[in-house]
């Protein structure tokens, strides 16, 4: 069981501190060029030579703040920054990897808003006395190699490293033979970096927070998920001269089980969301009826009970269709992940601090998974949310607005301060006041 962060946290002073919202995103924007693709999107999958140079970027920013860096054997990145004392780091960070059609701030943000914490630390000659430090996992979205926030899993110690890397991508490469590849197959076991405090910025990938004019979300935890793959098997047969009752049509099978889905979700209410993200037929031919459906179903609560409720009645209406058409489906676990609860320490610290910058804050579960549901398994966490403009994200008009980026950054650079500073941070030099 997760341990605790301390309620002491709650009451230390804010710094007279901020961020510089023009380093933040000139270094979104330069990370963004990486993989660039039209409309202003970016495409830099995982482990591929674009994530590569995305890596080596970052690396290099790294350097330049005179972090520490290590690599471990799945390629996870982390930076640290010493403290007055020795021990676990308090850790920020997210992923760099995305979707064949993603935006510039899903994942990035989390990251280079870490490096910014750091260099407006350094800049203003701020020592904590815990060390800091700022990751990138690999693998988070899922895209090329399953499962998704594959980086954090392992890095958590919920998913071994042999497994993680042997998993073989769409493109039958292997995720060990890419981190090779890529130079980014490091050494240092996974699993072995303690971390005293876990805290992701990220952008909200939803419309709650702009709808309801809410500044900054407190995530209170994230959404179970489970992920299948369905192999639905039928007859190959001429679409002309086959009557349709004497069919076993694999098409129209996978439709009724889409179908099941979404009526599914409706019915349950609540918190329960369904999705059927892909559909594969074969042969795919317009005058032949399909022999063979592929297709994903994604199931996603955030109550576990719930969530194994729809489990079990989505595989019951999948047997009858299979029953009633003459068919046989077959299913595959992609993904599954239990419902998490942040620490509620944290939830709360995020809330006071939001609200003592002047910032309103709304507390709310977050739809999406993230590297901190992994974390959370191994250290109190945390994540703060920033408005994303109509709700877009894994999608190329993603965007969220400079205002909201330095609020959200603001908030995680005092969060970090008091979880790395105990009761007090030491000022080395005296900063300048930076509104």
């Amino acid at each position: 069981m997760t341990r605790s962060a301390s309620p002491a946290s709650l009451t230390t002073p804010l710094v007279d501190l901020r961020i510089n919202c023009d380093r933040l995103l000139h270094r979104l924007d330069q990370l963004a060029q990486i993989g660039a693709i039209a409309g202003g999107g970016v495409c830099r999958l995982a482990l591929t030579d674009e994530d590569k140079a995305g890596r080596d970027l970052v690396v290099s920013w790294m350097r330049e703040l005179g972090l520490t860096i290590t690599i471990d054997q799945l390629g996870n990145v982390v930076g640290t920054r010493p403290g007055l004392m020795a021990g676990a780091p308090v850790m920020t960070g997210s992923h760099i990897d995305t979707v064949a059609t993603g935006g510039r701030y899903d994942g990035n943000l989390g990251v280079l808003a870490g490096l910014e914490v750091i260099a407006t630390l350094n800049e203003h000659h701020i020592q904590t006395q815990n060390p800091l430090a700022v990751a990138f996992f690999t693998n988070e979205e899922g895209a090329r190699f399953h499962p998704d926030m594959m980086g954090s899993w392992v890095f958590s110690g919920g998913l071994s490293s042999d497994a993680a890397l042997a998993e073989v991508g769409t493109d039958g490469t292997t995720v060990a033979a890419e981190l090779t590849r890529i130079g980014y197959a490091g050494t240092v076991p996974c699993g072995s970096q303690p971390v005293k405090a876990f805290v992701e910025l990220h952008v909200e990938q939803g419309p709650v927070l702009e709808q309801s004019g809410v500044q900054i979300g407190a995530v209170t935890g994230v959404q179970g998920m489970s992920w299948q793959e369905l192999m639905v098997t039928g007859v190959s047969n001429h679409a002309g001269t086959t009557p349709m009752s004497l069919r076993h049509d694999a098409g129209y099978g996978a439709s009724a089980i889409a179908v099941a889905v979404r009526e599914l979700a409706l019915s349950m209410g609540g918190n329960q969301v369904a999705t059927v993200g892909a559909i594969q037929l074969k042969p795919g031919l317009v005058n032949v009826i399909a022999k063979e459906a592929r297709m994903t179903v994604d199931l996603r609560n955030t109550d576990a009970a719930l969530l194994r409720q729809a489990e079990a009645q989505l595989a019951e209406q999948i047997e009858a269709i299979a029953q009633k058409e003459g068919l046989n489906v077959t299913s595959r676990s992609l993904a599954r992940f239990e419902p998490v609860t942040f620490d509620p320490v944290m939830v709360e610290q995020v809330v006071q601090t939001a609200q003592a910058l002047g910032y309103s804050a709304k507390r709310m579960p977050s739809g999406a998974g993230h590297d901190a549901g992994m974390i959370a398994a191994i250290a109190p966490t945390a994540m703060i949310f920033v408005p994303s403009v109509n709700g877009l994200s894994h999608n190329v008009k993603e965007y969220t607005a400079p205002t909201d980026l330095e609020n959200g950054t603001n908030v995680l650079l005092q969060v970090l301060l008091q979880l790395a500073s105990s009761s007090k941070v030491e000022v080395i030099q005296p900063s300048l006041k930076h509104k």
